[in-house]
């Protein structure tokens, strides 16, 4: 390479004399190192801006305004409805706070209030004794007036389309317990029901008004 820059510097200035062709390619040759460094400075600088732009625009999906789910809207949700048991046989809480199940479809004591309480959680009251629907650790149901853990029922709809309602806080021997009446309209004792009897499912009906 440096043959070539001598030989064409000789031929692009042939009245200048040997030494100074010299001195202008030794001029030249320590003139190349910086002009090379300075361009590898430029391109190193320009390419940590295109970095540093490229992170900021690509920031991390933690920072990037991560949408938080919320289930709010859920709790405090309210349905008026007629809890009617596979059994055929409509969910009441009389005026004593008996818990039983009637044929009558227009009994006042089976329109319900089902209440969201918490994820998942409902609270049933009868509107028109004004009881809550209760199930005690000994898995008996029964009328409460004031709303307490008893009253806390777990809400699950299964594979046939009705709704189970299990106890929140209580258990027989680590197995749910479930409100369920049996084929006379009585209620079940907890401890002999299960998630797949189908006592223990009811089809919510809408109250029509």
């Amino acid at each position: 390479m440096w043959k070539w820059i001598l030989t064409h510097c000789a031929s692009a200035f042939p009245h200048l004399p040997g030494c100074c062709c010299c001195f202008l390619l030794l001029f030249l040759v320590s003139s190349v190192p910086v002009t090379c460094q300075a361009l590898g400075q430029d391109m190193v600088s320009q390419e940590a801006t295109n970095c540093s732009s490229s992170s900021s625009s690509f920031s991390s999906p933690s920072s990037a305004g991560r949408h938080v789910r919320s289930y709010n809207h859920l709790q405090g949700d309210v349905r008026w409805r007629r809890l009617f048991s596979f059994t055929k046989y409509f969910l009441t809480i009389e005026k004593n706070g008996k818990v039983s199940g009637t044929k009558n479809e227009d009994c006042p004591y089976s329109v319900l209030e089902i209440t969201s309480v918490e994820i998942g959680v409902v609270a049933v009251k009868a509107i028109n004794s004004n009881y809550y629907l209760a199930m005690n650790k000994k898995g008996k149901l029964y009328g409460s007036k004031e709303f307490n853990n008893d009253c806390k029922l777990k809400e699950r709809i299964e594979e046939n389309g009705y709704n189970t309602y299990a106890s929140f806080n209580w258990q027989h021997n680590g197995r749910q317990m479930y409100v369920a009446l049996n084929g006379k309209g009585a209620p079940r004792r907890g401890q002999k029901t299960r998630r797949k009897n189908t006592s223990a499912h009811f089809l919510p009906m809408t109250i029509q008004t």
